[in-house]
């Protein structure tokens, strides 16, 4: 081809066409390729970890598969839901796990409230002292309430008792955090009014500080609550006693009629305690 011929040929993109696509897509246009190859090198790296990953795990087809088979064979099994006459004990059971809930988050309550004023930068103003305490909420809070129940059932044998302490155990490092961020996010101005009038730093948290967080404390806890409840029902299953212990047995010996009924009774009763817990918290914090 001449030179006059080349000039001649019109080119592939005319300046027209590379506007009209700068105005759609102005990120492919515009961006670079060595900056989109990076970005493809990028998800293909990605995605072969998580292939690795699961080959790790032994999540491949075949075994998906056949997990999906083995749980078509389990939820056939499932329906009709039948009691088959244990009723009164399912549902003592079920009290028995809210009861085990309700005294879990009491306790918790009662342990927080001091340590999420520790926690509070305006009270404890040190840096150092404030990070150790903040980190401590941290390593307790990383321990879950499974492991606090397995340890707990050593000590005090099974029952309910150390599913309570294990709640309890769980709640405090977690509420004392959200504790100390509300007091952190209160405004000081009414303490301050009334350290200026002469009050003492007691009346400043009780008249001042305490009126302003206690709405957002109790919702938090109504919150942890709802947790609890379910949380209650796993320590069950490793001897806390409740619902979770009356499931467990069912399974263990293939009772799978009667694991649906209890589990249908169970969900009904988190949906009537996630319904009367939102409308109490919605009430303390907007009024």
């Amino acid at each position: 081809m001449t030179r006059s011929a080349a000039l001649a040929t019109p080119p592939l993109v005319t300046a027209h066409q590379m506007q009209a696509a700068r105005a759609i897509a102005p990120h492919l246009v515009d961006t670079a390729l060595a900056v989109q190859i990076r970005r493809l090198a990028l998800w293909v790296g990605l995605s072969a970890i998580f292939v690795a990953l699961c080959i790790g795990v032994d999540m491949t087809p075949a075994a998906f598969a056949k997990g999906l088979s083995k749980l078509a064979d389990f939820m056939a099994g499932m329906f009709p839901p039948n009691a088959a006459g244990g009723e009164i004990r399912i549902l003592q059971a079920l009290a028995a796990t809210f009861a085990m809930a309700v005294a879990g988050t009491f306790l918790g309550v009662l342990g927080a409230l001091p340590l999420g004023l520790l926690g509070a930068k305006t009270f404890v103003a040190n840096p150092v002292l404030h990070f150790l305490i903040r980190r401590s909420f941290d390593v307790f809070r990383a321990i879950p309430a499974l492991v606090w129940a397995l340890i707990l059932i050593v000590a005090f044998g099974l029952g309910p008792f150390g599913g309570v302490i294990a709640l309890a155990l769980t709640d405090v490092p977690r509420l004392a955090k959200l504790y100390a961020e509300a007091i952190e996010n209160s405004d000081p101005r009414p303490q301050e009014g009334i350290r200026a009038t002469g009050g003492q730093r007691r009346a400043a948290i009780r008249f001042g500080l305490m009126p302003e967080v206690l709405p957002v404390m109790a919702s938090q806890s109504l919150y942890m609550l709802e947790s609890n409840f379910r949380n209650a029902a796993i320590l069950g299953i490793v001897g806390a006693g409740g619902i979770g212990f009356e499931l467990e047995e069912r399974i263990r010996i293939f009772a799978f009629d009667q694991v649906a009924w209890i589990v249908i009774a169970y969900v009904f009763c988190v949906m009537a305690l996630d319904f009367v817990s939102e409308k109490i918290r919605s009430r303390l914090v907007h009024g």
